[in-house]
């Protein structure tokens, strides 16, 4: 089973450093240039300015830089080492992309690096190539984790979160923050020694499904060998969530898509396996496009639009697609099979428009959008030539996926919010 410890943190102190809200960033890649200077512009000591380092002076290796800035800050004591382990109790109040105000309860604490397996740490989705090399050489220059991978245990009496609710109820919190989307992080540091037991024994017996951090975890793995024996860089910093809290929430990533207006053949390969692998309906309005997963319909639904016609309709993958992705992922469990980005993957994506993997990895006429609006704006724009909207993937779902002994195609689930990188550091050196 998975194995968990309380973490002897480094994290910012308050009396030198301020508040987190000036502190904390959002996870590294989801900040563009004009993001980054408006954190550093917040102050200083910003936490991006380590996670996502820009050289000082021309040439300057930008890894060690990184290193050099978190040595100052803890000679300065802008950062400081904790002696006592603590489990660290995060909630984040937030508005969901639906409208709904929830509230999602997890922690923080050092998780053991291991191979991926059954009872241990599973992922649930493929990766991209591109990141785990960026990471890496951070790691090796600051000798931290910076940023918390996001995972869900099964926890279905609540024990872990309710050993830490004494304390979140009467202490005032570590730190607070407000990110840009209004997500309200409250952070807690829990030392009592009961409650960190309690926690541990709760999450002892659970498998780990890592929800955001993929690469994160994959860089931790490849960091632990490669400095071999035992020691701290044996253990990672993660953020655990209860699959069973209430506000854990799932939404989706949709697929933008160029390169068909202008290569008839493709516009005709995919115009001919919509046709006949799916039943079309005509929908009333843009905002039916991304189906329900309360529908009580069991077949496969995606969302089309192109940005020609603009005409909005729904794809149900009728008998004959259940048999053609049936022959197209043959071997993979049913779980996988009933997943609408992997049926999108497999008879449009890699069937009708001749995509390869390599090709769906590094995004070559493929693109990603999380937010209805922002997909919807990309193709009126002109900027792609066609949108498939996805459906969210129940939590189960991915449980399910993954309990399989499968990884769910790149950008399959969409976790919302995000775990701010900067509450607190995990140091991997002894």
């Amino acid at each position: 089973m998975a194995e968990i410890q309380p973490l002897t943190a480094l994290h910012y102190d308050p009396a030198v450093a301020g508040s987190l809200q000036q502190l904390v960033a959002p996870p590294y890649d989801v900040i563009d240039a004009a993001d980054r200077a408006a954190l550093i512009a917040q102050s200083p000591h910003n936490v991006v300015r380590v996670d996502l380092p820009e050289p000082a002076d021309v040439g300057e290796d930008r890894y060690e830089h990184a290193a050099e800035l978190l040595a100052g800050w803890i000679a300065e004591g802008v950062v400081t080492q904790d002696e006592t382990p603590a489990i660290w109790a995060l909630t984040q109040d937030y508005t969901a992309p639906d409208g709904r105000q929830l509230t999602r309860r997890g922690f923080l604490c050092r998780v053991r690096v291991e191979e991926y397996g059954a009872g241990r740490i599973r992922p649930h989705e493929r990766t991209h190539p591109g990141p785990k090399q960026d990471r890496l050489d951070l790691t090796r220059a600051t000798r931290a984790n910076l940023s918390p991978i996001f995972s869900l245990y099964s926890d279905p009496g609540n024990t872990a979160w309710s050993a830490l609710t004494p304390h979140v109820r009467t202490a005032a919190p570590f730190g607070e923050a407000t990110d840009a989307d209004g997500t309200v992080n409250r952070l807690w540091r829990v030392t009592e020694p009961n409650a960190i037991e309690t926690v541990v024994e709760a999450v002892a017996s659970a498998e780990l499904l890592i929800a955001d951090g993929h690469h994160r975890y994959e860089t931790a793995r490849a960091y632990a060998e490669e400095i071999g024996g035992e020691g701290p860089h044996r253990w990672v910093l993660m953020c655990l969530v209860a699959l069973e809290d209430p506000g854990l929430t799932v939404f989706p990533t949709h697929r933008l898509v160029t390169g068909i207006e202008n290569d008839p053949e493709r516009q005709d390969a995919l115009d001919r396996t919509i046709r006949e692998r799916f039943d079309v309906s005509e929908l009333p309005d843009e905002g039916s496009l991304v189906p329900d997963p309360r529908r009580g319909d069991e077949r496969v639904q995606i969302g089309y639009m192109d940005a020609v016609a603009g005409v909005p309709y729904l794809l149900s993958l009728n008998d004959d697609g259940e048999q053609a992705v049936d022959e197209l992922l043959a071997g993979r469990s049913e779980p996988y099979r009933r997943l609408d980005t992997a049926v999108l993957e497999a008879v449009i994506l890699k069937g009708a428009l001749g995509m390869t993997d390599d090709q769906i990895d590094h995004r070559d006429g493929l693109d990603y959008a999380r937010d209805f609006g922002e997909a919807i704006d990309a193709l009126g724009g002109g900027d792609f030539d066609a949108g498939f909207f996805m459906a969210p993937t129940p939590v189960e779902h991915v449980q399910e996926v993954a309990e399989s002994g499968e990884s769910m195609p790149p950008k399959s689930t969409y976790f919302f919010p995000k775990v701010p990188t900067g509450l607190v550091f995990n140091p991997l050196a002894g």
